[in-house]
């Protein structure tokens, strides 16, 4: 199943395959940019890994951001920036998430010279607000009852957003 899968071997394939389907691109490709939240255990700059690994050259610049929910959307975003900024002209942007291997962690107790109970990486980094603590899906309804915005409305933006 999927849920074995990193988020960088995701990411790989997919873009490996994009590549085969396109390829004469490859030596086009100015940057590769991809969104990532959950990436602890993933590796440094998973982008660089994803781009590496699909075969492009090591000469290429690969960015990883966060924006948490929005990071796919924001490499997205970057990437026709730089287009439009005439900085690149071909690029390779998304996002990978794999949160099934979001790992637990631990935080080190320099007191106690102990380890802390353990929490999840998933809830900490993304899905909980770091400022109120709440999880993020009572903030969205929170955000609803505020602007009085139904669920049906909330349905209708999202079979568009697509």
């Amino acid at each position: 199943s999927l849920s074995q899968v990193s988020a960088v071997d995701l990411g790989t394939h997919v873009t490996t395959q994009l590549l085969k389907r396109h390829s004469t691109i490859s030596e086009e490709i100015d940057q590769v940019i991809f969104g990532n939240v959950l990436q602890a255990g993933n590796g440094q700059n998973p982008a660089r890994q994803i781009a590496i690994n699909s075969g492009l050259s090591h000469e290429i610049p690969a960015m990883t951001v966060n924006e948490v929910c929005g990071s796919g959307m924001k490499a997205v975003i970057l990437a026709k920036q730089l287009i439009q900024l005439g900085e690149a002209e071909v690029l390779i942007a998304g996002g990978i998430e794999n949160m099934s291997q979001a790992p637990k962690l631990q935080r080190f107790n320099y007191e106690t010279e102990s380890y802390d109970a353990p929490f999840s990486s998933m809830m900490y980094d993304g899905l909980t607000d770091a400022f109120s603590g709440q999880a993020m899906g009572l903030t969205a309804e929170n955000v609803a009852e505020k602007y009085h915005v139904t669920r049906e409305e909330q349905d209708q933006f999202s079979v568009h957003s697509q």
